[in-house]
C-alpha cells in the first residue's frame, strides 16, 4: 500500500510541475483582472473571456463556460475571486466528463483484445515516436509483452529512432526500412505479433505526405490491411498532439480526425509551455477523450490522463 501511495504522489507531483507555466500564467490574468472588483460581474467575465482565449482554451469552449458561469452569477449575486476559482475548476471537470469513451484506461487493461492494436498518427516534430517509446515502456511495466512496428517508413530519422526504444524497453522492432509501403509493414507487424502472442501492438505512421488526400489514403490502407488480420484493429487510434502549439494543435486534430477515426488523443509537452488550456479545448471541441499527457522528458513523464487530477493541479494554490 505503501509503495503505491509513493507513486500516486510522485505522479502528482509530476503533474504539478508540468503544469507550473500554464497555472502561474492563467492565475495572474486572473487575478490582475480582479483588481479593485469586490465580486464577478459582467465586465469580469468579458475580461475573463479574453484570459481563457489567450489561454488556448479555444472560443468555443470558452464561450461554453462563460455562459455557464453567467448563469450561475445570476443565481448567486456576490461571488468572489475563490468561488470563482471553484466554478471554474467545476465547470472545466464537467465539459470533460461528458467525453466517454470504450477504450481502455489503464495499462493493465487491453479491453481483453490480444494482441491490442494501436495505430499513432500525427505531424511530425509532436513527440510521437517518444510517446510510443514511454508506452511500450509503460505496457512492459505492465506485464504485457509488446510489439512496435516502424510503419513511418518516409521520415530519415523516424525507424531508427524507434529501434532505438525498441532496444531501450527491450521490445521487438518491426521494420522493412526507409522509403517502403507502410501497410506492409503494419501487415507483418501484427503477424509478428501473433505469432509471438503479444499483448499489445504500436503502429508508427507518417507524421506528413504530400497533401490531405494523400494522407486519408495513407492511413485507409494501413486501417484496411490491419482489418485482413485482425477484423476490429486498429482498435485505438491516438492522435499525438504538441501542447505547446496552442491553437496549431485544433488545425492539426481537425485533418487528421477527418482522415480517420481518432478514438484518443495523446497532447504532449505540458511541461515546457504555458499553453496547457489546450487539453480542454481540443477534448472538448473534438469529443475525443485525452488519454495521455506527456509532462516531462523522462521516460516514465507520460501519464495517463486523470481528468480530477488535471483539473485539480491546474487550480492548485
Amino acid at each position: 500500500m505503501g509503495i503505491f501511495s509513493f507513486f500516486s504522489k510522485e505522479k502528482k507531483e509530476k503533474l504539478d510541475q508540468g503544469l507550473e507555466k500554464t497555472k502561474t500564467s492563467l492565475f495572474e490574468k486572473i487575478s490582475k483582472a480582479m483588481v479593485g472588483k469586490s465580486a464577478v460581474d459582467d465586465n469580469f467575465l468579458d475580461e475573463l473571456e479574453e484570459i481563457l482565449v489567450t489561454s488556448d482554451v479555444g472560443i468555443e469552449t470558452t464561450l461554453k463556460i462563460i455562459e455557464r458561469l453567467q448563469k450561475r452569477v445570476s443565481i448567486d449575486k456576490y461571488i468572489g475571486i475563490s468561488e470563482l476559482n471553484i466554478l471554474l475548476r467545476s465547470e472545466i471537470i464537467k465539459l470533460l466528463e461528458e467525453n466517454t469513451s470504450s477504450i481502455p484506461a489503464s495499462f493493465d487493461d487491453i479491453g481483453g483484445k490480444k494482441p491490442y492494436v494501436v495505430m499513432v498518427v500525427g505531424v511530425n516534430g509532436v513527440g510521437k515516436t517518444t510517446t510510443i517509446g514511454k508506452m511500450a515502456n509503460q505496457y512492459k511495466k505492465a506485464g504485457k509483452i509488446v510489439v512496435l512496428g516502424a510503419a513511418d517508413t518516409f521520415r530519415a530519422a523516424a525507424v531508427e529512432q524507434l529501434k532505438i526504444w525498441g532496444s531501450r524497453n527491450d521490445v521487438p522492432v518491426i521494420s522493412h526500412g526507409m522509403n517502403t509501403d507502410p501497410a506492409s509493414v503494419a501487415y507483418d507487424t501484427i503477424k509478428q505479433a501473433i505469432e509471438l502472442n503479444a499483448d499489445v501492438v504500436i503502429i508508427d505512421t507518417a507524421g506528413r505526405l504530400h497533401n490531405k488526400i494523400g494522407l486519408m489514403n495513407e492511413l485507409t490502407k494501413i486501417k484496411r490491411v490491419m482489418e485482413k488480420i485482425i477484423p476490429d484493429a486498429p482498435h485505438e487510434i491516438l492522435l499525438v498532439l504538441d501542447a505547446s502549439t496552442g491553437q496549431n494543435a485544433f488545425e492539426q486534430a481537425k485533418h487528421f480526425t477527418a482522415a480517420t477515426d481518432v478514438n484518443a488523443l495523446a497532447l504532449t509537452k505540458l511541461d515546457g509551455t504555458a499553453k496547457g488550456g489546450v487539453v480542454i479545448g481540443v477534448a472538448d471541441q473534438f469529443k475525443i477523450p485525452v488519454k495521455y499527457i506527456g509532462v516531462g522528458e523522462g521516460i516514465d513523464d507520460l501519464q495517463l490522463f486523470d481528468k480530477t487530477e488535471f483539473v485539480d493541479s491546474l487550480f492548485k494554490k
